[in-house]
């Protein structure tokens, strides 16, 4: 057990700034220039990591698998659909490249063992697991056989399921993450089950984040107030895409806040305050902003200050406001102005 582990030599886990994925999946609707683009647009959001879906139609699917949703204007099946969606090995190693280049990790989630070993020989950094295949063995035997972190969802599976799957790949000597998620598109935001983030970690000793489907910035800035240690969502262009995925996708606008927000957190987190010291360094600003004893009204030489003559006005560089009580019944020895604070000069002893 651990509860870090590395990607493409970045440290995911606690005291880590937390590791930010941006899923193009099928936004690029079998375009290979758009999966390009949504490379560049994801470095310059400034996440960690661009993952993709590998799919590969006579691997992983049959004419038998209906759609999720009814969207294709021109797939007559989920087939032909994923079909369409297939890219070359050369065209998977342009855009592995094409990742380097811009400084991401390159991500792909696998639903073959085909498409396990075309990925194997990129060298992606890690391994994802989709919900729907977390009791696929011979997928995710693929995946052990080629080494490397296993980032699992569990957005369909009980803890239960879940433990004899991180026994199992633990068993075979893989580093295990875990995501919190929700399978549906888009999920309700009371049902993004921020709470199981910590329940993982807790259960499982390994690093544990959030896979969101919102399609709004509330869950991942949520969950990184919540220290996760991984944030994935879908990234499209604009929500008025094609795709099915683009109810639950964030823009490139929105990635942009989360990323500046996971490093905002991390500079604070990395930074603890000591409250003592940093009172200290405050106290020409305390005397800014506190109050000293004045008077409500100007008083002549002679006066005997009541409760009623005295008030606390800014700033607090004169008589400290807590001597207020201890000043009544003293004497004034000359003229004093309501407009000033009051001195201890201007008090008989």
């Amino acid at each position: 057990m651990s509860d870090s582990i590395t990607i493409g030599g970045r440290r995911v886990g606690p005291q880590a700034p937390c590791f930010l994925i941006a899923e193009v999946a099928q936004a690029h609707d079998g375009s290979l220039g758009a999966a390009h683009a949504y490379i560049d647009a994801a470095a310059d959001a400034g996440v960690d990591a661009v993952k993709f879906q590998t799919h590969i139609a006579e691997a992983e699917s049959t004419l038998d698998e209906p759609f999720r949703v009814k969207f294709s204007k021109q797939d007559e099946t989920r087939y032909a659909y994923w079909k369409r969606m297939e890219f070359t090995p050369e065209q998977w190693a342009g855009l592995a490249a094409h990742a380097a280049e811009k400084k991401l990790v390159f991500l792909s989630s696998a639903f073959s063992v085909a498409a396990v070993e075309l990925l194997k020989k990129l060298g992606v950094a890690a391994w994802k697991v989709g919900s729907g295949e977390v009791a696929t063995r011979d997928l995710l035997d693929a995946m052990l056989a080629a080494k490397g972190p296993i980032l699992l969802s569990t957005g369909m599976s009980t803890y239960a399921e879940i433990g004899e799957v991180v026994t199992r790949l633990r068993g075979r000597g893989a580093e295990v993450a875990l995501f919190q998620c929700t399978s549906r598109y888009p999920v309700a935001l009371e049902e993004v089950g921020l709470n199981v983030i910590s329940e993982l970690r807790q259960r499982f000793q390994c690093p544990a984040g959030l896979s969101d489907h919102s399609g709004m910035v509330y869950p991942a800035l949520a969950a990184l107030a919540q220290r996760a240690d991984m944030i994935e969502a879908h990234i499209v262009f604009d929500k008025r895409m094609f795709g099915p995925d683009t109810p639950a996708s964030l823009t490139v606008q929105d990635f942009k806040q989360v990323a500046q927000a996971r490093d905002a957190f991390a500079k604070m987190l990395a930074h603890p305050v000591d409250k003592d010291r940093m009172a200290g360094e405050l106290a020409a600003t305390r005397e800014m902003f506190g109050k000293s004893i004045a008077l409500s009204r100007s008083l002549p030489v002679g006066t005997v200050l009541a409760r009623d003559m005295l008030t606390t006005k800014k700033p607090g560089t004169g008589i400290p406001a807590a001597e207020l009580d201890s000043l009544v019944g003293r004497r004034l020895k000359r003229d004093a102005d309501a407009q000033r604070l009051l001195s201890r000069d201007d008090i008989d002893v």
